[in-house]
């Protein structure tokens, strides 16, 4: 109804053309009334005074603006000496309305107390250009970055196969004022591996000392990151937006679950001098088993070498081959046995046999991925192992030492020792 009574007007005041008969409408009056707006409108920036220090009045201003087709949009404020400090740089924007909160932080850093003037501005594919500007204050701005004083990461070479030997990366810090931070790998690929921060009685994110514990998920069963180089990265950001990143470097090699197995679960105990599984006491009670290396990584094992003859009132401490975290060893156990598991432990076949590697100066053996060895060794009965029975139960364990023995590799294939006198 509105357009009728509007051309009705303008037939009456002769503002319609004719022609062949008919009555035109002047071609600019047809075109659509969007076609008019600007291709920046609307911009408005409220409170024009802030004071930025997480006080929670006044801490952030919001730019508002309108946009009639696509264009790259940047905002960004000019201080009392000419510098730029742009807060959206060139961002493609579609054609609609936008709002969007500012706290006073450009590039990590709040900007100082001072009168500015922002600018927002548009720029379309074709050059045509449109932009608004206003001032905006800044007071009581917190202007201080926390401090990540003293970042450390060591080791830098990260082996993380639970062989006792750089097994885990210790990371720390002194925060300077209370803040979120984040510590993180970032691999080759740009992936991210976040690190967890240890429990102290300094919490996370206040002031103070921090440390991190990080053993690449392998405790929890998880295979590590893959090998390769790596950034550690941590940032912090306080509650105004203030940001600080730091980084160190580290190297992850032979990074793995390791995994290794009694071969078909199968141990062969004897007496040596008769062949069959009567001992008398005195006599000696032998073994031989396979392990092989059935994971991706190395294996680290220590002595006593394969062969190796125990008394049964002997243990690997009183050969003074004591327990190394990480290594993996053969044990016999038995039962009636008042003491520690597998009190009796050899190392996977003879040491001068295994890949040998010096890491900080000492010599480690290891057994490779694939490989096999077999292991011996002997134990004289010198006591009767269980006072009241007269057939007594060995049976074998696969140990990695103050990490797990895995159910596969416990209790493996006991027999019953007839012990005679």
């Amino acid at each position: 109804m509105k357009t009728i009574r509007y051309l009705a007007t303008l037939v009456t005041h002769r503002r319609l053309i004719p022609a062949a008969g008919y009555w035109l409408l002047p071609l600019f009056l047809l075109v659509p009334a969007c076609a008019a707006r600007p291709l920046l409108y609307g911009v408005s920036v409220q409170p024009e005074v802030i004071t930025p220090n997480a006080d929670g009045l006044e801490d952030v201003t919001r730019f508002a603006y309108q946009l009639s087709r696509s264009a790259d949009l940047s905002i960004y404020l000019i201080d009392e000496n000419g510098e730029r400090h742009y807060f959206r740089q060139s961002r493609r924007r579609s054609a609609g309305s936008y709002r969007v909160d500012f706290g006073g932080v450009v590039d990590g850093g709040m900007l100082t107390d001072g009168r500015y003037t922002w600018v927002v501005e548009a720029v379309t594919d074709n050059g045509a250009s449109a932009q608004s500007e206003g001032t905006l204050t800044i007071q009581d701005a917190d202007t201080q970055r926390p401090e990540l004083r003293g970042f450390s990461v060591y080791p830098q070479v990260f082996t993380p196969n639970q062989d006792g030997k750089h097994d885990r990366v210790t990371i720390n810090y002194y925060l300077s004022k209370e803040a979120n931070v984040a510590v993180y790998l970032l691999g080759p690929d740009d992936q991210k591996y976040p690190v967890a921060e240890t429990e102290r009685d300094v919490e996370p994110g206040e002031p103070g000392f921090h440390t991190y514990d990080y053993e690449g998920g392998v405790d929890l069963g998880a295979d590590p990151p893959p090998d390769g180089d790596y950034i550690v990265r941590a940032e912090a950001v306080d509650r105004v937006g203030n940001r600080t990143v730091v980084t160190s470097t580290l190297t992850i090699q032979d990074g793995g679950l390791p995994r290794a197995d009694i071969v078909n679960a199968d141990v062969d105990f004897f007496n040596p001098e008769t062949g069959d599984k009567v001992v008398p006491l005195g006599s000696t009670l032998a073994f031989t088993l396979t392990v092989e290396n059935t994971g991706l990584v190395p294996i680290r094992t220590t002595g006593p070498d394969s062969g190796t003859h125990y008394r049964s009132d002997q243990n690997f401490n009183t050969l003074d081959a004591f327990q190394s975290p990480g290594a993996w060893r053969v044990g016999i156990d038995y039962e009636g046995n008042p003491s520690y598991a597998y009190p009796y432990r050899w190392g996977l076949g003879r040491l001068d046999e295994m890949e040998s590697r010096v890491i900080d100066g000492q010599t480690y053996y290891y057994l490779m991925p694939g490989q096999r060895v077999i292991v011996t060794g002997s134990i004289q009965i010198v006591e009767v192992p269980a006072a009241s029975k007269d057939l007594v139960n060995f049976w074998a364990g696969l140990i990695h030492e103050e990490v797990r023995i895995d159910p596969f590799n416990d209790f493996v294939d006991p027999q019953q020792i007839a012990i005679g006198f």
